[in-house]
């Protein structure tokens, strides 16, 4: 029987121990990535402003064929929301367009509701490299309430989904240089 007490006792330290480096330690993380893509910066600006475009780019959007998908509002312009509901991999929740600068930057509101509830900010933003070459910078920030942020302290969020967003890119890269 003290065995027990004795490993209860120390799964309980550490739990406790967790919780109290969680308590202390960062709760966002933020992280981007950059491609250049052979086409003028409007031809892609004007591509990567339409979610709709997504499907044909997007990791996340790619791992779940059967991926239910809703609209509300015009593509492309301020307010649209796409809605998803998908398998494990893909979850289930909605990005919002909240602002676009035209030619220069669209800022995205995703917000999670499977499998972890979360809200995170996804710029995408395009630069003239030089004539007839754009950059693409994607980002994602967000931050996790407490306890949830001492996953931050196992998993390192730039790999995790930066490879992801590299993933994105090339596709979207591939995509837009195949287009006349």
């Amino acid at each position: 029987m003290s065995i027990l007490i004795t490993v209860l006792a120390i799964i309980g330290g550490l739990i406790a121990l967790v919780l109290i480096v969680a308590a202390f330690t960062r709760k966002d993380y933020a992280i981007q990535r950059s491609i250049v893509i052979d086409k003028p910066r409007q031809d892609v600006f004007h591509y990567i402003r339409h979610l709709k475009n997504q499907d044909h780019y997007s990791k996340w959007v790619m791992v779940d064929p059967n991926l239910k998908k809703s609209y509300r509002g015009t593509d492309g312009t301020v307010g649209f929301i796409y809605a998803w509901d998908g398998n494990q991999k893909a979850g289930k929740g909605e990005q919002e367009i909240k602002n676009i600068v035209e030619g220069e930057r669209i800022d995205l509101e995703i917000r999670f509701e499977r499998p972890f509830a979360g809200i995170a900010s996804t710029p995408l933003t395009t630069e003239t490299v030089m004539p007839g070459q754009t950059r693409v910078t994607w980002g994602m920030s967000s931050a996790m309430n407490y306890p949830m942020n001492a996953m931050l302290l196992f998993m390192n969020m730039d790999n995790l989904l930066g490879k992801d967003l590299e993933a994105s890119l090339s596709n979207l890269k591939a995509n837009l240089e195949q287009q006349k």
